[in-house]
């Protein structure tokens, strides 16, 4: 089966959420609301996710205008990121065809630019460089005037995950990203209302995971709290030490495979 995390911005209007949620259908795990990003982060797992996934898109475009946007999370467009994960025994091979497919369906329907990432081009890189070196794999060569542009990746299991500093400091939130960066840790130092945040996906977490992630911004700065930003393989959770869960902000239910055991068969890592 295929997991889809679908980022979008918007992230404070409750009754937008609560459509999106609704438009998300039976394969919505979980949502992750941040007014201060203003980007909320949609789970999609199951038999059914690449409709469901597409249903959700077009409800974005029918409610949202990237004109109107603001928030501190870095975006380019209102479905902003739209990523394909294999789970268990599923083939990459399958990621890559629902991306394929989802990108030329939603650039044909809305007329939008789409840029694939994965697996040998990165979303940071997408970031930097669209509409300047690179041009939109699917759709028109500029961003739509009110959808902007999309993203859509197939990749493997990834964590989103923040970690809040005790001191309010953006500079030192910046400089401790930047040191703690590497290939498994994508960081940025972010001012979140009154508080700073060392930003990351972490792009290997049954290897490189959060107590890692954690201990390693330990040494540079004092952490108060953590944030999970979606969910996580049971695996990042269990090697945390239990004494930790509450302040990095970690429990059994917030792992993909607890969450997915309603259905049928729920995954296997």
């Amino acid at each position: 089966m295929l997991e889809c995390v679908i980022n979008i911005s918007e992230g404070s209007d409750s009754s937008v959420i609560a459509a999106l949620n609704r438009a998300a259908g039976k394969s919505l795990l979980d949502t992750h609301s941040d007014p201060f990003h203003n980007r909320s982060v949609f789970t999609l797992y199951g038999l059914n996710v690449y409709r469901d996934a597409f249903t959700l898109a077009e409800k974005a475009f029918e409610l949202l205008d990237l004109k109107r946007h603001e928030g501190v999370h870095p975006r380019i467009g209102v479905l902003d990121v739209v990523p394909f994960v294999p789970i268990g025994d599923t083939a990459f091979s399958e990621a890559i065809e629902a991306r394929e497919n989802f990108a030329r369906e939603i650039s044909s329907k809305y007329s939008v630019p789409v840029f694939l990432y994965g697996p040998n081009r990165s979303l940071p890189h997408i970031r930097r460089e669209a509409f300047k070196t690179l041009e939109p794999d699917f759709g028109p060569p500029q961003p739509h005037p009110c959808y902007g542009s999309v993203a859509v990746g197939a990749r493997g299991l990834l964590v989103a995950y923040n970690l809040y500093l005790v001191r309010r400091d953006l500079d030192e939130a910046k400089l401790v990203a930047k040191e703690v960066r590497s290939p498994w840790f994508r960081t940025l130092g972010l001012r979140v209302g009154k508080q700073v945040q060392v930003s990351a996906n972490l792009v290997d977490p049954l290897n490189h995971g959060i107590y890692e992630f954690y201990t390693t911004v330990r040494r540079l700065s004092q952490i108060s709290k953590g944030e999970l930003v979606g969910l996580a393989p049971l695996k990042t959770i269990d090697e945390t030490p239990k004494r930790l869960w509450g302040i990095l902000d970690l429990s059994k239910d917030k792992a993909l495979e607890i969450r997915a055991s309603v259905s049928s068969s729920g995954p296997s890592f």
